[in-house]
């Protein structure tokens, strides 16, 4: 008897742990600032607010107009909070879309095809290196500290080990941040891990592969250009790795860290940054 119920054991022990290692979960929308394979359901609506670097507050509304389908929007303004004077990021909102070609599945991963023309951190407007003689400037620069995704297409993958544990990988181009001869495609990865019904933890890794080298613009002297580039922060070339905690406080409402920038690729930083993000999730 004993041997017979170990023999019927057996199998729904087995199944039991494919099932943990290989079951599928919802990923989150967004990491700390990259993309993945999850949408918002048909119905539902995102409020985030970000609180960044200098005082700045970054607003966006997302709304899931089908399953597979949503767009967002969003505005930023810099020093809201503090004593310097206020500045909008542009006078136009940013916009994001998403729609997912591909659902996932035990064995392949989700697909979405997405655009994202909201950067991070200041939107600067400047003219680089001016002609002594003419008084011209030699390069005009509009762009983000941390320049926008763009478009792009992102995988996402979900195992549940201990906990739903996500995979994302994406490949983008910046079609609108191009002042700075930096035009490359672009690539980023992350990871998710539940750590309790509550809390989630991010990682991801932008590598910037579009603002990665500051030798290759036609001006009179690159290094003067290189030294003006630093008063807007531009990457160095290491690339973004940046960290989150996200708590959940209610079944609507999260509460998110963030670590930017740990490796310090941004010119004239010393140290990481701290970012306060607010996300509420409903449905109309």
């Amino acid at each position: 008897m004993n041997g017979n119920r170990q023999l019927h054991i057996a199998p729904i022990a087995a199944l039991l742990l494919v099932s943990t290692l290989w079951g599928q979960g919802v990923p989150p929308a967004t990491l700390v600032t990259i993309p993945t394979a999850g949408t918002l359901q048909r119905g539902e609506y995102e409020v985030e607010i970000l609180m960044q670097t200098g005082g700045g507050i970054l607003g966006r509304l997302g709304v899931g107009f089908t399953d597979r389908f949503s767009l967002g929007m969003s505005y930023g303004v810099n020093a809201f909070i503090g004593d310097a004077k206020p500045s909008l990021n542009r006078l136009t909102p940013e916009a994001q879309l998403k729609y997912r070609v591909l659902d996932e599945t035990y064995s392949l991963p989700a697909l979405v095809l997405g655009v994202d023309t909201q950067g991070r951190g200041k939107f600067w407007e400047a003219e680089i290196d001016v002609d002594s003689l003419t008084g011209e400037p030699q390069l005009k620069m509009a762009r983000y500290d941390v320049k926008a995704i763009g478009v792009y297409l992102v995988v996402s993958k979900n195992w549940q080990v201990l906990g739903n544990f996500g995979s994302h990988l994406g490949v983008s181009k910046n079609f609108l941040e191009e002042d700075d001869s930096d035009d490359d495609f672009n690539l980023f990865v992350g990871f998710d891990k539940e750590l309790s019904p509550t809390t989630l933890a991010f990682v991801e890794f932008n590598f910037a592969l579009d603002d990665n080298h500051t030798d290759d613009y036609d001006v009179r002297d690159p290094a003067v250009f290189r030294k003006s580039l630093a008063n807007l922060t531009i990457g160095q070339g290491k690339g973004y790795l940046n960290a989150g905690l996200r708590f959940t406080v209610s079944p609507n409402l999260h509460i998110e860290i963030d670590f930017n920038d740990i490796i310090q690729n941004k010119g004239q930083v010393k140290y990481f940054s701290r970012e306060l993000k607010i996300v509420y999730l409903d449905f109309f």
